[in-house]
């Protein structure tokens, strides 16, 4: 697996976490790594229940200045 890849989801999860959230399945989306040519493997956010879906909206939002 690309290490890059690591980092970034580890960055990811880490900066969720600061403002609560946890996205369980957060992770390489492994249908990504098993194509037969090169490519950036994809960031599966997965699923996550109402509380946190809304939590990551708020979140967003007040990033975004709104």
């Amino acid at each position: 697996m690309n290490a890059d890849i690591d980092v970034d989801i580890n960055a990811l999860r880490a900066a969720l976490s600061a403002h609560g959230i946890t996205l369980p399945s957060l992770g390489v989306d492994p249908l990504t790594l098993a194509w037969w040519e090169p490519r950036t493997p994809l960031v599966a956010l997965g699923n996550c229940n109402v509380a946190t879906a809304r939590r990551l909206a708020e979140v967003l939002r007040t990033a975004a200045g709104g």
